[in-house]
């Protein structure tokens, strides 16, 4: 017996009986009515699975427009149920017009009970997948909203931080493609947040891909996906970063450390908006805002021959410079004050404040790791403070760049610290330069910087 609950309405008793007496072995739940008026007060519509509806109630009328009168009532009250007509007058016309108007099927009386069985079966399943489609799609509703609100927001009024959010308002509405731009730490990742909720796609996903965290032999499988057997360890189809994005925005961080293999990959992804999984040959149409981040100089990288001009052009429709934090003014007080109440509350430390000279000396201070630095020197300062109120000596301030320094007072790690920071800023953030400078690779590279932010 079926989980299901079947409501009968036809105002023909002994039809009712008959149905009733059919149904009651197969659907848990039957019941009948023999006026249709009662559908405007019957209670609980909505919690039927299938009405089977008679065409006709007037003696004498047989042209179906009661039943379609009827049948457009049920599906305001109860818009997700499956109504099958029932009339003794077969049209096709009838049949026709009844689909069309939100019908599920057509019975024709006298009744074949095999066939009625099946039809009502049929709707029955119908009703079943549609009620779980509609429990997918709010499941994913949810989730989409779930993953969109874990975003930091953008502190500070500055002018050159106002210019930004000023030029991101202008074409976030827009689906061109963006190039953010800037110094580590400075926020790019905020700002393709920003463009996302300000989009007309900001109902849809969000997807953040660390493209320097990605080897080359990956790169395929992670952005446009494989099936299932396309290599060792692939166990079922599995959709990439591409997919994942369809309807909505895809950030790409880092995009200035991609090989040129793998850049001429993107390039055909991005210009065809199509992918193709690994071990398949069906192309995948995807619908995708896309926005790409760098701390290199992209130009820089053409000229030399590390980076595809014509990806280039293709991603830097909008180019969007986010400023380092030294050229932001008042926004450096504004920011400490931020992460001071976030990380007082966070580690129970309520009534801290920062006196005259700390300020003075964070104002000073040239921040080379940004917004970043600031919020781990503020949490630092918190967590080692021993009074309620900060001063100078509680912040431990370090410079951008060391060309020199005291070997017998620092760790291997510490040195190994300095080497990478200035081989990055002599190739200007050029990762690929800096590891040939250094003798290893780009990924080892890339990953030694993520551990120490």
């Amino acid at each position: 017996m079926l989980d299901a609950k079947i409501l009968v309405i036809d105002d023909s008793k002994s039809v009712l009986s008959a149905l009733e007496i059919l149904l009651q072995f197969d659907f848990k739940i039957v019941e009948t009515i023999r006026n249709p008026n009662q559908i405007s007060s019957f209670p609980n519509l909505q919690e039927f699975d299938i009405v089977l509806l008679d065409m006709n109630f007037s003696a004498g009328v047989n042209t179906g427009n009661e039943g379609l009168y009827w049948l457009r009532e049920i599906r305001k009250k109860a818009p997700h149920i499956s109504v099958i007509m029932m009339t003794a007058y077969g049209a096709i016309d009838l049949a026709v017009k009844a689909l069309k108007e939100g019908a599920t099927d057509f019975i024709l009386k006298p009744w074949n009970n095999e066939k009625l069985l099946a039809t009502v079966k049929s709707a029955y399943e119908l009703r079943k997948s549609l009620k779980k489609i509609d429990e997918l799609k709010q499941a994913e509703s949810n989730l989409k909203q779930v993953i969109n609100q874990d975003r930091n927001y953008i502190i500070g009024n500055s002018k050159a931080l106002t210019s930004v959010l000023n030029l991101s308002r202008k074409v976030a509405k827009t689906d061109v493609n963006i190039l953010i731009t800037g110094e580590n730490g400075t926020g790019k990742e905020l700002i393709a947040r920003e463009l996302h909720r300000m989009s007309t796609r900001n109902n849809e996903v969000f997807i953040n891909v660390d493209m320097g965290s990605i080897s080359e032999t990956l790169f395929e499988s992670e952005l446009f996906g494989h099936v299932k057997g396309a290599f060792t360890d692939s166990k079922e189809d599995r959709a990439g970063k591409f997919e994942a994005a369809n309807g909505g925005t895809l950030f790409l961080d880092e995009i200035g450390n991609l090989s040129l293999q793998t850049q001429a990959k993107l390039l055909s992804a991005i210009q065809n908006k199509v992918v193709v999984r690994v071990g398949s040959n069906k192309p995948i149409p995807v619908d995708i805002r896309l926005v790409c981040a760098t701390n290199g100089n992209l130009d820089k990288m053409v000229a030399d021959g590390l980076f595809r001009e014509d990806l280039l052009y293709r991603i830097n429709t909008i180019h969007i410079e986010v400023p380092p934090l030294r050229d932001r003014d008042g926004d450096i007080l504004i920011l400490a004050d931020f992460y001071l109440k976030k990380f007082a509350s966070k580690y129970d430390k309520p009534g801290l404040r920062i006196n005259n000279l700390a300020q003075e000396k964070l104002m000073a201070h040239t921040w080379p790791g940004n917004v970043r630095e600031l919020q781990h020197t503020m949490e630092r300062a918190v967590i080692l403070c021993e009074g309620n109120v900060l001063k100078p000596n509680d912040f431990l301030l370090h410079a951008g760049e060391v060309t020199t320094m005291n070997t017998e007072s620092v760790t291997l790690e510490e040195m190994e610290h300095v080497m990478i920071i200035n081989a990055l800023n002599q190739h200007d953030g050029n990762y690929s330069a800096a590891a040939d400078q250094l003798g290893i690779s780009r990924q080892t590279l890339y990953n030694k910087m993520k551990k120490k932010q």
